[in-house]
């Protein structure tokens, strides 16, 4: 059995990635389709249909069917919270963050 911890892990392992970064922060504020995520991060869609079935399959993304189109979004609003604190948290620790030595891409 996997326990607390090592599930928190995964999850922070599955934020550390900026692909899917990009993809959650264009979906902060609304949800999108696959081509305006396209558009907005400026990746490729097969790139980004992959990471967002990651995301989806991780329970951190949802989707729903809008006609043709499947619409994206963040599936809880704490996880919203989530990023938009790490992003004033960083902003304070920018300089630090970029020496650090220990967590190299």
């Amino acid at each position: 059995m996997i326990s607390a911890l090592q599930i928190k892990a995964k999850f922070f392992r599955g934020l550390a990635d900026s692909t899917r970064l990009a993809i959650l922060a264009s979906l902060v504020d609304s949800e999108r389709c696959v081509s305006e995520i396209v558009k907005e991060t400026g990746l490729s869609q097969s790139n980004v249909s992959n990471h967002l079935k990651c995301l989806i399959g991780c329970g951190v993304v949802a989707n729903r069917r809008d006609g043709k189109n499947v619409r994206y979004r963040i599936r809880d609003q704490e996880m919203r919270k989530l990023l938009t604190m790490s992003d004033r948290i960083i902003s304070k620790v920018h300089s630090d963050i970029a020496r650090c030595v220990h967590y190299e891409e």
